[in-house]
């Protein structure tokens, strides 16, 4: 999900730079990223908000899917060893986030690319980008989209 919260109203800060909507995003990128360093798949179905429709049909996806793929290999499908990888890398996230923050902060107004801003913050391109994507999404951060001619040339920038 994009948005973190409804048009005109704030995100609750946990932290400096750092709301709640954050830290739900980096326990996504961090479980993720914690899948694929012990070569385990995964796919990211992105919706621009929460709504009682998108939930529900995601709730029902997830529920069918786990269920009948559990069935099919014969497995627990509740049995989640990633979980506390998930939460260290999670932690990893928010301090990528930070990372990219500091370095857009430090040059206001400059519109780059997430793979530029990954390089100057020292953060994985990939993580990067859907970082920003993140960030410009929730305006609280300050932080402005330019949109390119593809996803990845989008160009992004601290106001």
């Amino acid at each position: 999900m994009l948005k973190d919260r409804r048009d005109g109203l704030p995100s609750l800060a946990v932290e400096e730079d750092v709301t709640s909507g954050d830290y739900l995003h980096g326990f996504l990128l961090g479980t993720r990223e914690a899948l694929t360093e012990k070569g385990r798949g995964s796919v990211t179905i992105t919706v621009p908000d929460v709504s009682a429709r998108s939930l529900g049909a995601l709730v029902a996806l997830f529920e069918r899917t786990v269920g009948l793929y559990a069935l099919l290999v014969g497995i627990n499908a509740y049995h989640q060893p990633g979980v506390e990888a998930g939460k260290k890398a999670a932690a990893a996230v928010l301090e990528n986030q930070k990372a990219l923050l500091g370095a857009m902060r430090s040059e206001i107004g400059a519109f780059r690319t997430a793979a530029d801003w990954a390089q100057k913050a020292n953060v994985g391109v990939e993580t990067a980008w859907k970082i920003l994507e993140h960030l410009a999404a929730n305006p609280d951060h300050g932080v402005v989209k330019k949109p390119g001619e593809d996803p990845f040339a989008a160009t992004f920038a601290a106001a």
